[in-house]
């Protein structure tokens, strides 16, 4: 293997040279290996600001954000400095036989000092997989120590995303990935708030208490002795950007309550300012006893994730419960945890929360809105800096694509391929974008948007 001097974009491979290498070599994350041989993979090669660029020099505008965590940007000096200097100090030491190291003990009394009074201890993972994993294992665990171990089911939603290793993926509920392996039991699925999904019968509020309520019947089919917690993304985002009507996470909160169920707000998306509050459980006004979290942690720049514990619950798992027989070799990396300090630095100094809540938020979701006048949008959708497009056959009345027309992969295309990211999930095209995309970037994002909605609508037409 020749030294690398340089870093691997200056290795002098051509496009194709790298095609040839990936198609040789690697397997990507929920891909159809076949149809990507015939297409090729797009190389992203470098990035700056708020794009992306590939290796044939095109520039990008990335409205996901990578994949929901580039909260702060590319090109964030600070970050890189922060990695680097942290491995010129300590590059990795781990967490196990009662050692810590300064970043993860910073990190942990910073995600303490943003988030709800409730948290005061954080248990590190790698991602938001191994977190949401770790929540299975301390939801068990308490009720066990609790003299309750008969609770050991947990409610999840249809259509939810927690994660893609064999626990989380459980935890989800997206039929695809449950059919490809065996999953855990004793894990239920209630439907999710979709009301543009639903038949609208109901107007919005109607349809979040109806949905709510489900839980709550759940419940009492299953036994509330035998409930141990409910986990909700306060958002949906791998499921479409499902924003919840106002009135389901208010219900969901009285109903947990109710019935002593734990409440565990995925935050592995929404944490960190997505929707305009530090946390998702902010934005909607739950009191959650767990959040899990990753990606914009670092802003993606280090794999990192974690879980922050209720003092209800870590002071029953420390009180009572000795060793806990959990962990992994990356809880609290040293890299990671320094770069997340620097990140969430940024943030606060440049008021980028805020920002979401009161300047760029606010003027993205206007023009956001204005795409629902092409005829192809049944609804637009949006909180913080997070929205979603429906893209329907009719829009009045609603009639849907036929899945296999491939509609949102069809738009997703013409996006990419006129300067913008966006994410196809199903028939519905959704983004994300930083933190620090400006007006002229929300602009073209609204310009480039509407042009390849013109586009798919003529190639649906021709």
């Amino acid at each position: 293997m020749a030294a690398i001097e340089k870093t691997v974009n200056q290795l002098g491979r051509s496009r194709e040279d790298w095609q040839e290498l990936d198609k040789e070599h690697h397997l990507h994350p929920f891909t159809d290996h076949k149809d990507l041989h015939k297409k090729r993979s797009r190389i992203i090669s470098r990035a700056a600001g708020n794009y992306i660029f590939d290796a044939d020099g095109n520039k990008i505008l990335d409205g996901m954000s990578g994949l929901w965590c580039v909260n702060v940007g590319y090109g964030r000096e600070e970050l890189v400095e922060a990695a680097a200097a942290q491995m010129r100090e300590l590059p990795y030491y781990n967490n196990f036989f009662q050692c810590s190291h300064p970043p993860a003990i910073e990190l942990a009394s910073m995600l303490r000092d943003v988030s709800q009074p409730q948290f005061n201890r954080v248990f590190f993972a790698g991602s938001g997989s191994e977190s949401n994993d770790t929540i299975i294992r301390m939801v068990h665990r308490y009720w066990d120590l609790m003299d309750q171990p008969e609770r050991h089911t947990i409610i999840s939603r249809k259509n939810a995303y927690h994660g893609s290793t064999v626990a989380a993926a459980s935890l989800g509920g997206m039929k695809p990935m449950h059919d490809q392996t065996i999953m855990l039991p004793d894990i239920v699925h209630v439907d999710q708030p979709y009301w543009f999904g639903s038949d609208q019968s109901l107007t919005p509020d109607e349809f979040g208490l109806a949905t709510a309520k489900q839980l709550e019947q759940t419940i009492n089919d299953i036994g509330a002795d035998k409930v141990a917690a409910f986990i909700g993304e306060p958002v949906q985002g791998a499921g479409g950007v499902i924003i919840p009507p106002a009135t389901y996470w208010p219900e969901v909160q009285k109903i947990c309550d109710e019935y002593g169920v734990l409440l565990i707000s995925d935050e592995v998306i929404t944490g960190f300012g997505r929707l305009g509050e530090w946390f998702g459980a902010d934005y909607f006004g739950t009191q959650p006893d767990f959040m899990p979290f990753a990606k914009g942690v670092t802003s993606g720049y280090l794999p990192l994730g974690g879980v922050l514990v209720s003092n209800q619950v870590a002071t029953v798992l420390i009180d009572k419960g000795g060793e806990f027989y959990h962990g992994y070799t990356y809880s609290g990396h040293p890299a990671s945890c320094a770069v997340a300090i620097a990140n969430l630095t940024i943030i606060e100094r440049e008021g980028l929360v805020e920002r979401i809540r009161d300047d760029i938020g606010p003027y993205l979701q206007q023009r956001w809105q204005t795409l629902a006048e092409h005829p192809l949008v049944g609804e637009t959708r949006m909180v913080g800096l997070m929205g979603a497009l429906e893209l329907v056959k009719n829009k009045e009345p609603i009639e849907r694509f036929d899945s296999k027309q491939g509609v949102g992969s069809l738009c997703r295309d013409r996006l990419i391929d006129n300067g913008l990211v966006m994410r196809a999930v199903g028939d519905s095209i959704v983004c994300a974008p930083p933190f620090t995309l400006s007006y002229s970037e929300a602009d073209e994002l609204i310009e480039k948007s509407w042009k390849c909605l013109d586009l798919t609508y003529k190639a649906l037409n021709a």
